[in-house]
């Protein structure tokens, strides 16, 4: 009797997981897709293949064996025990606090690294001291010229000169005197700032994304009569609006002979910052440092209704902050060597932080030329080896390299082994850039961010864990991922070196404890591990500036700060962001919908690029906004035989119907309750944006503003449903 011959078994698809299988969609689209995948589903997925591919594999992976073998690597041991990050300090609120500081077991915190460096004053100055008065600013006149540098002892002499400038001008030096910078990230940027703190004035930062009537607020409530502005046309949006205190504006290029008339019309003076440092010199006003206590910044925030709130901020809570981090990093801290690229934008106070960190320990900072499609240029000529990232700037990079790899099966293949070998490393303690793997798949990626980085802070917004794996694996340098408020000047959490497990933030920094408070209408109970994040520390703002009543609304009167994020402790000490407090809104039946957490659901759709979920107390349901992935779509709409352009897409029901099913099918997945699920969806063409004053300058969704856009197709969608 014969025996049945077995069918071979079919080989997983990259999306397979131990979990539950991914959703499929209506009709699956045929086009390369752009999904973050595990690297438990690539290896599951590598150990099925065979034939001349498993050959390649073995033949590649036997290569990278022996090159191993012959280099072989050291493991780094982390700084504190993985599996218990933080200490839980004894009592019914169960505070968390820093390991890295023995004091904060008794309840207290890091204002300082050093005692001679206490304000932002003299952390510069000891930083001239730490290099040798070594290259601090650097910069280039255009994209094809090499960078050229100041020193510090020359950055401390223009410094003072633009500050006894700016008392010449008026200003009385103290922390009543505000002065306003309205600039793209570039020397003269800081030369202000450290101008102001020679003379212990206030700065406050301006930026386009705040747009002239907040702008304006800005300048009236702070009473500034002096604002150090970039060029022509950013002194023009300064006059669109200004108010009466306005008296002065410093230029740092030249302005048209049409903006001089128009100012003086106005009863501005416009001068250059070449003449009023010029007016310091000749006058020679004493410096007039500041305490630790003396305000140091007033960070406005663009918020998502109103006016623009403003944070203030201390000398001793930014070195505070900084002094955290840096104590967290060991000795991968920023020293005298280093160089780091300035892009984040100035105005918020994640890149002040790592700024400061580095002007403090003698390290150089070079800044972009200003444009973000040639930011590759400048990491290239610059070759920096500290670098300030946000998600949506690694996506870019992840995105462009798993589409290149979805070309062939074979590229595809060779990332997925190179991914697989290098995360091995990552969880034995490994971190390198001249591993088989990095020569034959990553250093494209290496040389795009110029071949030295070897340290990479990721904050202000969530970042998906496959794609942190990616970036630490590709760049071959430490990644920690930090979360934090402006109000808590930046950082109030931050993943310790050796910790390769991504989604989650870390313990807290050293200079706060951090407690998790009852929210019991979304069922989050402190008792359980879960519930808003409250700060409390050296880093925490003093309030909102002329502003008491927001002020009471998230400081309480024991000096915690509630942050209005929901945060779960996990079993070893570390910190996950879970949830949202705001944007709550109550259907008509009593329940209580939580639109960011729904959105996010939604955005793992491939055919989703960004989504808008709304609800209102009167109404059952909830509805959307939904702006399609235009590629996706334009793919699958070639496909099946469907012509048009994206606004054309938008008004066909199949490609409705395509999209909202979808939506529909991870909703079920990641386990939305009924009335969770959206009942009907509206496509528009057009991305939200900060041009168009749909999304915060931190890329938050504008809810008010996106709802009165948006009023006649949500109105039109509920009447159908009715």
């Amino acid at each position: 009797m014969k025996k049945k011959k077995k069918k071979p078994t079919k080989p997983p698809t990259l999306a397979a997981s131990t979990k539950k299988p991914k959703p499929k969609p209506p009709k699956k689209s045929k086009c390369p897709k752009v999904k973050r995948r595990t690297f438990e589903e690539m290896e599951q997925y590598l150990d099925y293949i065979g034939g001349p591919a498993g050959a390649l594999a073995l033949t590649g992976a036997a290569a990278a064996s022996a090159y191993y073998l012959a280099s072989r690597p050291t493991p780094r041991a982390p700084l504190v025990p993985l599996d218990t990050q933080s200490v839980e300090l004894p009592g019914p609120d169960m505070v968390r606090v820093s390991k890295f500081y023995k004091e904060a077991r008794e309840g207290k915190f890091v204002s300082f690294l050093h005692s001679d460096a206490r304000t932002l004053y003299d952390t510069f100055r000891r930083g001239a001291k730490e290099s040798n008065n070594g290259p601090c600013l650097g910069w280039r006149e255009t994209p094809t010229k090499p960078y050229q540098w100041l020193h510090y002892n020359e950055a401390l002499l223009r410094a003072k000169n633009l500050g006894s400038g700016l008392v010449t001008l008026g200003l009385a030096p103290g922390a009543k005197s505000f002065v306003g910078i309205y600039s793209v990230n570039c020397p003269e940027w800081v030369l202000t700032e450290q101008a102001a703190y020679t003379y212990s004035m206030v700065l406050v930062p301006l930026y386009d994304t705040l747009g002239p009537d907040a702008t304006a607020f800005i300048i009236k409530e702070a009473e500034i009569s002096v604002v150090v502005c970039e060029d022509d046309n950013k002194a023009n949006l300064l006059l669109e609006k200004a108010p009466r205190c306005l008296k002065k504006i410093v230029v740092i290029k030249a302005v048209k002979p049409a903006t001089m008339t128009r100012a003086k019309n106005r009863f501005v003076d416009i001068l250059t910052l070449d003449d009023v440092e010029k007016m310091g010199a000749a006058k020679g006003h004493p410096e007039v440092p500041p305490s630790k206590d003396d305000l140091c910044t007033v960070c406005y925030t663009s918020g998502t209704t109103g006016n623009p709130k403003g944070v203030m901020l201390s000398h001793e809570n930014v070195v505070a902050s900084m002094s955290a981090v840096m104590m967290q990093m060991g000795d991968q801290r920023p020293n005298a060597t280093d160089v780091l690229i300035s892009y984040l934008p100035l105005a918020h106070m994640l890149e002040r932080c790592c700024q400061n960190a580095m002007y403090s320990a003698g390290g150089a900072v070079g800044f972009f030329t200003g444009d973000m499609h040639r930011l590759t240029d400048d990491f290239k000529a610059l070759r920096p080896t500290v670098m300030p990232a946000v998600p949506r700037v690694l996506n870019r990079i992840y995105d462009k390299v798993m589409a290149e790899a979805s070309s062939s099966f074979l590229k595809r293949l060779t990332l997925s082994l190179a991914l697989s070998a290098k995360e091995g490393e990552i969880r034995r303690g490994i971190l390198r850039n001249n591993s088989f793997w990095d020569v034959l798949v990553f250093r494209k990626v290496q040389d795009a961010l110029g071949g030295r980085v070897r340290l990479m802070v990721v904050g202000s917004a969530p970042i998906s864990g496959s794609v942190l794996s990616f970036i630490r694996c590709a760049a071959g340098c430490l990644v920690m991922e930090g979360y934090g408020q402006t109000e808590c000047t930046a950082p109030i959490t931050l993943t310790v070196q050796g910790d390769h497990v991504p989604e989650h933030v870390g313990p807290p920094v050293a200079c706060c404890c951090v407690k998790l408070v009852d929210v019991p209408e979304m069922e989050y109970m402190a008792a359980n591990g879960q519930g808003e994040v409250c700060v409390k520390g050296t880093n925490v703002f003093q309030g909102y500036f002329k502003n008491p009543e927001q002020t009471a609304e998230v400081k309480d009167n024991q000096g915690w700060h509630h942050t209005g994020d929901i945060g779960m402790w996990l079993p070893n000490g570390t910190l996950k962001i879970i949830d949202r407090k705001k944007h709550i809104f109550k259907l008509s039946q009593g329940e209580y919908i939580v639109p960011d957490k729904i959105e996010m659901v939604y955005a793992r759709s491939q055919y989703v690029h960004q989504v808008f979920v709304h609800g209102e107390s009167l109404k059952s349901c909830v509805v959307a906004v939904v702006v399609p992935d235009v590629d996706v779509i334009k793919c699958w709409a070639t496909e099946n035989n469907i012509a048009g352009t994206l606004s054309v897409l938008c008004n066909n029901s199949q490609v409705k119907q395509l999209i909202l099913e979808d939506m529909l099918s991870w909703g079920r997945e990641a386990g939305l309750k009924y009335y969770e699920q959206v009942k009907d969806i509206y496509l528009h063409p057009d991305p939200f944006s900060v041009q168009n004053h749909l999304l915060t300058p931190t890329l938050k969704s504008k809810r008010p503003q996106l709802k009165a856009y948006f009023k006649p197709q949500i109105e039109d969608m509920y009447v159908k449903l009715a």
